[in-house]
């Protein structure tokens, strides 16, 4: 029993990273004013796994007076809550959606997190997988 525990681990640490979503825009440092409106674009490379998209989360944190807090822990003021299904637009690029965002108005000149909780249903038994993905940006 114990060495079919070994390998499961693996086993789901691989199914995990085939079905990493990453944030292609904005890119890392972009510099946006308060109350303006941003473009999240959330990627999901293509994975040999069989996946069901349920949703994304897309905080903000203002980091200008202390040190970020990881989005695992705390998403901050929630920009979008909701469906994921990304797209193919272009057959070079991996499937993407993207999501215009306000930037609240009373968030703090200097650097912000941007936090993106990514939820899909993965493999034949289509068990949860949630990761956490982050961006560094400027409110200036």
């Amino acid at each position: 029993m114990m060495f079919k525990s070994i390998l499961t681990v693996p086993l789901f640490a691989a199914l995990a990273l085939a079905q990493g979503a990453v944030i292609g825009y904005p890119p890392q440092g972009t510099s946006v004013s308060p109350g303006s409106s941003l473009t999240v674009q959330v990627e999901r490379p293509n994975s040999l796994t069989g996946s069901e998209e349920v949703a994304v989360v897309i905080g903000i944190q203002s980091c200008a007076t202390r040190a970020c807090i990881s989005p695992a822990e705390y998403m901050g003021s929630i920009l979008y809550n909701g469906p994921f299904a990304p797209q193919y637009y272009d057959p070079e690029d991996p499937p993407y959606q993207n999501f215009t965002v306000q930037i609240p108005s009373t968030l703090a000149s200097g650097t912000a997190l941007i936090g993106v909780a990514h939820l899909t249903l993965t493999g034949a038994g289509l068990y949860p997988f949630l990761e956490v993905l982050n961006r560094t940006i400027t409110i200036s």
